[in-house]
């Protein structure tokens, strides 16, 4: 298996930072798709790269899609463990604004098998504040 390019820490968090108003529901304009896709992309990337393994597939259409957390590895068909949702929530969840819980209870994040759970851990990815 390719191993994964290493996510540089400081520039995910700064493509995270430079959305994360938008993120938050402010009056802040919405970001271009290469800004958004660069901020989903890299704080995905991050999320596989402190939680390594390939138990949970974490989502977020149309930019993401990556494996992550310990566990038994999933290599076809549809994994049993998997997270989904959309740009915003995922950033809002990234940056500590939303916590992954009352997103799956707000019906926000889709999170199915048994081990899905287990990315509420890891959040937020960065801390940004207001």
């Amino acid at each position: 298996m390719a191993s994964r390019k290493t996510i540089d820490l400081a520039e995910a968090r700064a493509a995270v930072v430079a959305v994360a108003d938008w993120a938050r529901g402010g009056d802040a304009p919405e970001p271009g798709r290469t800004e958004l896709a660069a901020a989903v992309r890299m704080s995905a990337r991050t999320l596989a790269q402190i939680a390594p393994g390939s138990s949970v597939e974490v989502r977020v259409p149309p930019f993401a899609a990556v494996q992550c957390i310990e566990g038994p590895r999933h290599t076809r068909g549809t994994p049993p463990n998997v997270v989904e949702t959309d740009p915003r929530t995922w950033l809002r969840m990234v940056i500590g604004e939303l916590s992954f819980d009352d997103a799956v209870a707000g019906g926000d994040v889709s999170a199915s098998g048994s081990r899905a759970g287990e990315v509420a851990s890891w959040m937020p990815v960065f801390r940004v504040p207001s």
